[in-house]
Parts: C-alpha cells; structure tokens; sequence
C-alpha cells in the first residue's frame, strides 16, 4: 500500500455534511486482495479490536461489517472501520465512514471517517493503517509514505504501544469535562461553536451575535466580580454587608498575627491563601498555636496574605447558581480509603487511582490523588502515614478538604437544600456580581436553614468547575450547561447570523457584490469575501483570493458582522469543504466546463457535484437561489435544501412546463418581463408579478448589454427576496451598484479617459470569455476596432487553451495572446502557443495575433495601438496592477508605434 495524499475536511464536502479525514490510498497489489483471499485476516483483526464486531457498515447493524469482511471487501474500507474504532477507544464519539473508488485510477481509493479532533483524527488513521499492514501475510506487507498522513512515534508497531500514544494525544488535546458540557450543550441548540486555543477558550455564535466562553467564565462574566471572589477578604465583606452568614476572621501577614487571630476566634480554625484556589494551601481543623503557624506556612506559599477564620462544623456543599438563580448543589467529601487489614495506605490510594473515572487534572470526572509532602502531613496529623495498613473497614480521610481537584467525589443535594440556604446561595452571587457562581457552603444539613443549624458561605468562586454536577459520584446527573448557554442566548435569540453563499462557474464576484451592497443599503454590517480580498463593508481587511473556507471563517469570526455574503469557489470545496455547516441562502449561478481534469474533475458532472455541495447545505428554512436556464444546476433542486427560488431570463411565455409548476404551486421565479423593446426584472410568485426595473437601469448590464450581468442581478435579487426585503430595496439596491473598478474590480470595469474605451475584466475560461464576446458584440457598432488581450491559466487542457483562442477568432480585430505570471506547470511559451494554434484553426491569420510573454508588456502593446474610437479588452491575471498601468498609461507619437503596437525607436 502506499499512502498518497491526505485532506482534512472541515464542513459539509462532496461525500457527507459531517467533518472526515480523508486519506487516498493506493492499494497497489492488494487491489486484487479482498478480504476473502486473505486467510485468517478477519479472525486477526476481530481479536485485536472486538468492538468492530458492532460495526453495522452498509449493512444497517451489528455484524454488518463482519459479513462485509467474509463476503470479500478491500482493505481501504477496513482501514476505514479501524480508524473509527481506535478513536471510539480512546473516547472519542465517531461513527461516520466512507471509501470511494477513484475514478479512473484502478487500485486508488479516498478513505474517509470523521473526527472529533483533528490530530487525533489523522493519528488513528495512520495506526490503522499501520495495523491492517501488520496483520498481512509477509508477501502482502508494504506500506509507503505514511508521514504522509501524520508525524508518529518511530519505533516498531505495536497496538498497545500505539493506543498509549492515542489516549494522550486525546487527552491532551480533549476539552475538559465543564468546557465539553458547555460545548455540547451549546451545539445541541444548533449554536456554532469554534474552539479557539489549545486551551479552554471557545467562541460561540457567528459574526455579531458570538459569545464567548473560557470554562465557565462567559463573556457576560464582569472582570470585577471576579477580582472580588479572588479576593476572599473582600469577598467576605461583600457578603456580609448583605447580611449573608460569613465566618469569622481576618487577613494576616506573619505567623504570630495568625496565632492571635485564632485565640481571638476560640475554636477550631482554618488558615487559607488570600486568592488560592482549588483548596491548594488550605488547612482546617487547626486548634493550637502550633498547628495555625504550621497552616499559616502552608497558606503563605501560595499568597502573601493569610486568612484564619472561625471553622464551620458540618459537610462540605458546593452550590452553583447561574444567572441569580441555583440550579444544583452537591455534597462534596475528601478522598477516603477503606483499610482491608492487608494493604496499606499507599497500596489503597493506588487501587482509586486505577479507577478509570479518575484523571489528571480536569480532564475527567474525577481527579487522581496526589501523594506527596502535603498527604504525608495530612496522614501524620491523624497519627498516621503512606506504610500504615488500616484494619479492616477503617475508614481513612486522604485530604483535609474536599475539592474535587484533590481527589474529592460529589453526592448531589440539589433536591433537598432547604428553600432558606438556596436563596443566600443566589443572593450571594449576586452580592458578588457574578452571572455563574460556585458558593461553597459549610452546614450541619443542608435540608435544614443555616439560620437555625449554623454554618454558612465559606467562598465564592468565579469559573466553577461543573463536572462534579454533570456527573456526581452518587445521586442524580444535573444539566448546567444548558442554563449557562441559556444566559448567553436566551430562548428565542439567534447566535447565527445570515449566510448568504454564492458558487457557479462564472460571475461569483459580481453577485456577491451586488447583493453586499443591497444588504448593506439595509443598514447591516457586511463581511464577503470574493477572489480579490476580504471586505467589511467596502473596506478590504485583507488581500488575497478570498474564496475558500478559511476565508469564510474569517468572516463568520469577525465581531461586527451582521451578515456574510461569501463567494464560495470549487477549490476550497474540494480541499476541505465549505467554511460554514449551513447557510441561508445557497446561491447556484451556472456551471460550465472549466477546471477540467484538476482536482478530481473529470467531466462537467463531477464539477456540478462540488457546486451542488452548497445548494445541499442550505438550512431548513432557508432558500436555494438556482439557475433554470442551466440544465446542470435544474438537476441541483431534488436535493437543495430549504425552499427553491428559479431565475430565468426568459419572460412568462418563454418558460419550461417545470417553471410554471413551480410557479402554479406558489413558488418564486424571478425573470423578465419582454414588452417590445423593453426589458423588466420581475418577481413572480403563483399569479403575482411584481415589477422591479428594467434591465437598462442596472448599471452592471452596461445599458443592457451584458446579459450575464443581467442574470448576476436576477439572482442577487433572488437573494433579497430570500432574506424578506421589500421589492423597493431591492430595485434600489440594483440602480445603485456600480460595476466599476472601485466597487467590483476585474469584473467589466469600464474606463474612457484615453480617448478609445478600455474594458478591464477576468474572462479566465471559454463560457466567461463567450458572454463578454457577446457583450463586445452588442456594443461593436458604436466602436472602430477591437483589441483584446487575452490569457489563460495553464492548468487547463490543452483543447481548453484552443477553444478559448477560437472564441477570442470570434469577437475581437487584434489579440494580444500572452502567458500569465503563473505558467502552472506549463514550460515558458507553451499556452500562448495553444491559445494562437486555436485561433489559426479557427481561422484568424497571422497579421492578428501578436504574442507577448509579459502580461504588462501586453497590455502596454494593446494600449499602444488603440485610437480615437476604438475599444480595448484586457483580461489581467493581476487586475490591481494592469488597472493601475491602464490609468498611468499615456500615448506616445504615432510615429514611434508600428501596426502592431511595437515601439520602433527607445
């Protein structure tokens, strides 16, 4: 086997809605090797990895993969399987596969399986490809490029060894158990959630309406409040001020003041850092002047400043209270070992730690416990240390307090606190300021009122950790992470803002511009994203061909956009998907031969399978914007999501029987209305036509020149109808957007200060360079000669490169044929050849076609033949740096310019 590339995607693709790791295989040999004919293989696999056992594959349940295996499948689908598994292993919860052929490539297959984290994703798929390789017959074994895949550990292949490395990638790059409720919860809504850092931090909710969220500290959190809960000394103060039962105690900086303070409280004491957290430095029960200084130092490793404090008697409660009101309460105890007569402490402390709920750290729901100085001084305060063997049932407490950080376990009380003890907890989070709270709470019984029993708040801390809520040792799982998202977006509120996505072969960039501009006239804050940058409002915040998923992200992340109008281009879809789960509305311009043979496109149907991806995305209740007049994307409607709106530029009369269906079962069509000589835009909906303006009156259609412009308005006005905005705005919209240089640059930017008129636009491919042809065609009456410079990419077919010099024979007097900066893996000279062998075919002769290699130096050429009247074309690779030449460029003698544009002397 020999691994040839791998691709991540991370939104919905060619081949599902869910995130997957793809990894294409070549299977070489074993392509003739189904599981069938490998003896034993099954067997081998099915006792290293049982749970595949449970793998339903194609076949709808358990067992279905294992009569998948015995019926004869290839290895590239079992790798497929072993790649979940391994992640269903170590935790991870996926279950969603698929392994495609390649078309045209015997033996070569895309693996695909999805992915909770992305590292962990490729780290199982190159151990699974390491196990299925071990588990060969020796003349079968052979497994090329797998760095390819991902970095992994060097020495020899061992499954155990192998899913050690996993679990600890998992681990370390898991979310802890608070952030992945938040984050569950938060998706469980249908709210976007993006893990921003390594760490904790998450943003939900798109554009305005994000949220941010770090454990449970959210963005509602105030920085004073949680200043005031750091402080316990203020914290103290805060509380007692609104009458709420504090302890008594004061703030101490040496050992003696700690030791007058406690004989000022007569009783046991506890001594604590200042602002320490997660019971680290606390000491309790401390009832001699010896015993204070020694709590004293330990809390003065952790803070400058000491508390001692009058020590409550009764259990240990922690209360969470989520935007004033509580909403859980569990009983916290420490860590304890049962002697059995036999073992002694160290041995028990080492059997819980074997306990698979225990983790490092946060990272599970309980947290193993630490031996050391501090559980050593603990032990020897009770007479006891790690070599002690306890009899038989003896009970023995590891840790002095009970935080479910030192290894603490939590019985949940939230249905029997006393009504009393609930409302100090609330108020104490209010006093605080605090929208999430953990109050911790010391009381003979929580089902009786402090009032009575004595005990009460002993902390108040910001961030509270809520596993010991979401899964307590003992009673009743409590949802608390469904309140806390619920103060972020209340029932009823968006946390996403409009997406508006828009594909086809030709005329992306204009429509998005156009319908940012009509969204913008709205009063709303716009990010789009097109081929030249990135934009918020007309303002580019970054320049780069703005295209793809990232980009599309960048938009969605941006805090002051309230809507995004995204141009959405076959690479980046092909690459790794789309840059969003749904959209709104889910634009469909046309699809036409370009691309061919790149990135597995092999005809126009496999090119109108990626631009479909972003019809199939369109959420429930949003709107697909399609093209009737294309017979690939009329295909698209059986599957596009949401609710489907045609454009046509056919009037009433001229429509398909398809189209009056749709509009006779109360569908929308937008198309023109032809009456004479003119042409209107009109919104049909069942019987209604609503007029918006004539086609004239937009001036992107150049006076109703440019048809294509004509349909890039239809669907921007599409779009507009889509998002519920009145005929009026959208009429508005179209008058006012202009298809110049600074508004949509490269896309029929017109310029008239040189005497001859110069169109500057970005025909790449044969159907962009036909509608501009005839576009120049209509206009061709009132001009002299035209000059064109025309390009090509050349990582097109060489027949594309032919066709596009034929049309160019069709439409223009003069072409300027020249290389782009790029040659895209063509030699220097080989597509200007191409481009001038199509036009020769064609019929153009020799005293037309000029040939330059340098794109400037060609639309210098251009420029320099142009007279009074007449009409020059430039089709630039770069357009800001061609526009710029245009506008610079200034005339030179005609005595110094030959026929073809040379200059004959300087």
């Amino acid at each position: 086997m020999r691994i040839v590339e791998r691709g991540v995607y991370r939104g919905p693709h060619l081949y599902s809605a869910t995130p997957m790791v793809r990894i294409m295989v070549d299977l070489e040999a074993l392509e003739e090797w189904p599981t069938d004919r490998i003896e034993g293989f099954a067997e081998r696999l099915l006792t290293l990895l049982p749970g595949l056992r449970n793998h339903g594959c194609s076949k709808g349940g358990p067992g279905g993969l294992v009569s998948r295996m015995e019926e004869g499948t290839w290895l590239g689908h079992v790798t497929e399987h072993v790649a979940l598994e391994l992640q269903t292993l170590v935790g991870a919860r996926t279950t969603r596969g698929k392994t495609r052929s390649v078309r045209g490539k015997p033996g070569y297959y895309n693996v695909m399986f999805a992915y909770e984290d992305e590292e962990v994703g490729l780290a199982a798929g190159r151990i699974a490809f390491e196990l299925v390789n071990c588990l060969l017959p020796d003349e079968l074994k052979g497994l090329e490029n797998l760095e390819r895949i991902t970095d992994g550990p060097e020495e020899p292949f061992s499954l155990e060894s192998r899913l050690v490395w996993l679990q600890r990638l998992h681990e370390r790059r898991s979310l802890g158990p608070s952030t992945k409720a938040l984050a569950d919860a938060a998706r469980a809504r249908g709210i976007p959630v993006e893990r921003m850092n390594d760490m904790s931090l998450l943003r939900l909710g798109w554009g305005s309406r994000q949220r941010r969220l770090q454990a449970s500290i959210t963005g509602n959190t105030s920085f004073l409040a949680v200043e005031a809960a750091g402080d316990k000394a203020l914290a103290k103060q805060l509380l007692a001020g609104s009458g709420l039962p504090v302890p008594k105690g004061s703030v101490v900086r040496t050992a003696e003041e700690a030791q007058a303070a406690a004989a000022r409280i007569r009783g046991p004491v506890v001594t604590k850092p200042l602002d320490g957290n997660h019971g680290r430095g606390v000491s309790v029960g401390l009832r001699t002047p010896e015993a204070v200084a020694e709590g004293f130092a330990r809390a003065r490793e952790i803070s400058r400043k000491v508390i001692v404090e009058e020590q409550y008697v009764g259990s240990d409660y922690r209360a969470l209270v989520v935007g004033g009101k509580l909403i859980a309460v569990a009983e916290r105890r420490p860590p304890e070992a049962v002697g059995d007569g036999k073992k002694t402490i160290a041995e028990l402390v080492a059997d819980l730690n074997r306990d698979p709920r225990r983790g490092e750290g946060h990272e599970k729901v309980m947290t193993r416990l630490k031996t050391g100085p501090q559980m050593d001084a603990w032990l020897a305060s009770q007479g006891l240390s790690m070599d002690t063997v306890p009899a038989r049932g003896t009970k023995v407490v590891l840790a002095p307090t009970a935080n479910l950080s030192t290894g603490g376990s939590a019985i949940d009380r939230t249905d029997v606190i006393h009504p009393e003890n609930a409302l100090i907890c609330e108020r104490a989070a209010m006093a605080i300021g605090l929208d999430v709270a953990g109050i911790d709470f010391l009381c003979p019984d929580i089902t009786r009122s402090v009032r009575e029993t004595g005990g009460g708040i002993v902390e108040v801390n910001a961030a509270p950790g809520l596993r010991m809520h979401l899964h307590p040792s003992d009673g009743k799982a409590r949802d608390v992470a469904g309140p806390i998202i619920d103060t972020l977006y209340p029932r009823g509120s968006r946390a996403r803002i409009p997406v508006i996505a828009v594909t086809g072969t030709n005329g992306k960039s204009t429509t998005v511009r156009m319908v940012a501009h009509m969204m913008q006239r709205q009063g709303l804050t716009v990010g789009f994203t097109s081929t030249s940058g990135i934009y918020v409002n007309d303002r580019m915040v970054m320049k780069a061909d703005a295209s793809g998923p990232k980009s599309a992200r960048m938009v969605l992340g941006d805090p002051s956009v309230d809507v995004a109008v995204l141009e959405t281009a076959r690479g980046g879809m092909v690459r790794e998907g789309l840059g969003f789960d749904r959209c709104d509305v889910g634009v469909v311009l046309n699809v036409t031969e370009d691309h061919m043979g790149l990135g597995g496109v092999e005809d126009l149907r496999d090119l109108a399978a990626i631009k479909s991806i972003v019809a199939e995305s369109v959420a429930r209740n949003g709107h697909a914007v399609l093209n009737a007049d294309d017979p690939e994307t009329l295909r698209m409607a059986e599957h596009a999501g949401g609710e489907v709106i045609w454009f046509t530029l056919r009037g009433e009369e001229e429509m398909s029987g398809g189209l009056l269906k749709h509009l006779a079962g109360g569908g929308t069509v937008l198309g023109l209305d032809k009456r004479e000589d003119r042409r209107w835009l009109v919104i049909r909906r069942g019987e209604e036509v609503i007029h918006l303006l004539e086609a004239e009156d937009v001036p992107a259609t150049l006076g109703g020149a440019a048809e294509f412009n004509i349909a890039n308005a239809l669907a921007a006005a599409a779009v507009g109808v889509a998002q519920g905005l009145s005929p009026h705005a959208i009429a508005d919209a179209l008058r006012t957007f202009e298809t110049d240089y600074e508004h949509n640059p490269g896309r029929l930017n017109i310029y008239d200060g040189h005497g001859f008129r110069t169109i500057v636009d970005y025909a790449h491919n044969p159907a962009a360079l036909t509608a501009l042809g005839e576009t120049v065609a209509k206009m061709r009456p009132n001009y002299g000669r035209v000059i064109a410079v025309v390009s090509m990419p050349g990582d097109r077919r060489d027949s594309d490169l032919r066709q596009m010099g034929a049309i160019s024979n069709d439409y223009f007097d003069t072409i300027v044929f020249r290389e782009r900066p790029d040659g895209r893996g063509r030699g220097a000279g080989e597509v200007v050849r191409l481009l001038a062998e199509g036009a020769r075919q064609a019929g153009c002769t020799d005293d037309r076609i000029i040939i330059e290699e340098d794109e400037h130096k060609a639309a210098e050429a251009a420029l320099n033949m142009a007279r009074p009247g007449d009409l020059v074309v430039l089709m630039p690779t770069d357009i800001e740096a061609v526009w710029k030449q245009m506008r610079e460029w200034r005339p030179r003698p005609v005595a110094d310019v030959d026929v073809a544009g040379h200059t004959l002397h300087g």
